[in-house]
């Protein structure tokens, strides 16, 4: 095969973030050297694997065929190094885990660092994603495990049940909206999470189908500003109730269970096969799912 895995890791962060330049960077390689491999990948076999825009770059069929091949072989490489990474001492191992904002900011963080203590030769790519994002990248094989919400489609994949994630609107004291109805909260302003985050996305997603926009005045870095600012009187908010069981300070605000189905999410750790995991991936997994055995 003329390509290497560094051409290949460099294709998809091209395609992942639309155009070379993002591509080159997310590679660590000048926008030169990788204009130059993608050049040489399409040279050596007469096909052009990428589509120019004035926006970015787009696959053509065959560009199509690669990524998907080139996902399957990457996942191969980074399993054969963790498996080989067991039998040599001081070699480190690397687990990719995507979760949703919840499990990012309320459940993992002292999960996590309890493991790594743990597990000296490992490290974790954790990263914060939309649920339906989540899901793809496991079906491509782009991650090994995933924490997500019970709303999204998990078709061929394996879950287990992680943590109840109910969601709840909460307001000033002195707001007059008298319901826990996502709709009818929509006529009022909100406070949200920066637009990146994964509830910030499933929440706008969720109005959207409602036909309505979600008017978001400021965006918090985290829940407690967010709690914070609501408790100020900036607008509305949703959190999860794992965020409010923390909360250090007397409760200067309403809060209210959401009606709607879609809120009262479970959180749900998948994986394409759990038996099927790589070594260092499954003892993640173990140490996750440790919890759940302990109380069903």
């Amino acid at each position: 095969m003329p390509f290497d895995l560094i051409d290949l890791r460099l294709y998809l962060h091209i395609l992942d973030t639309g155009n070379i330049t993002a591509g080159a960077a997310r590679s660590h390689l000048s926008l030169a050297a990788a204009s130059a491999r993608i050049r040489a990948m399409e040279a050596s076999l007469g096909i052009e694997f990428l589509e120019r825009g004035r926006r970015g770059v787009t696959p053509t069929p065959a560009g199509k065929a690669l990524a998907r091949h080139s996902r399957l072989l990457l996942q191969q490489a980074e399993h054969l190094q963790q498996d080989l990474a067991e039998y040599a001492n001081g070699v480190k191992g690397q687990v990719r885990l995507l979760c949703n904002t919840t499990a990012l900011s309320e459940y993992l963080p002292e999960l996590l660092a309890d493991f790594l203590r743990k597990h000296p030769n490992l490290d974790i790519d954790l990263q914060e994603l939309p649920s339906l994002r989540i899901t793809q990248a496991l079906r491509q094989g782009t991650a090994d495990l995933g924490i997500i919400s019970d709303a999204v489609d998990t078709h061929g994949l394996q879950t287990l049940p992680f943590r109840d994630d109910p969601l709840v609107l909460i307001m000033p004291l002195d707001h007059p909206l008298k319901t826990a109805s996502f709709i009818d909260s929509l006529q009022y302003d909100y406070v949200g999470l920066s637009a990146n985050s994964a509830l910030a996305v499933y929440l706008e997603e969720q109005a959207l189908h409602a036909g309505f926009r979600l008017q978001t005045r400021i965006r918090a870095d985290g829940f407690d500003g967010l709690i914070r600012m609501v408790v100020g009187g900036a607008g509305l908010g949703i959190v999860p109730q794992a965020a409010l069981e923390r909360w250090p300070l007397e409760r200067l605000f309403k809060a209210q269970p959401l009606r709607e189905d879609w809120a009262c999410r479970t959180l749900l750790l998948c994986a394409r096969s759990f038996e099927q995991l790589p070594g260092y991936a499954k003892a993640l997994f173990d140490a996750l799912a440790l919890p759940l055995r302990k109380n069903p």
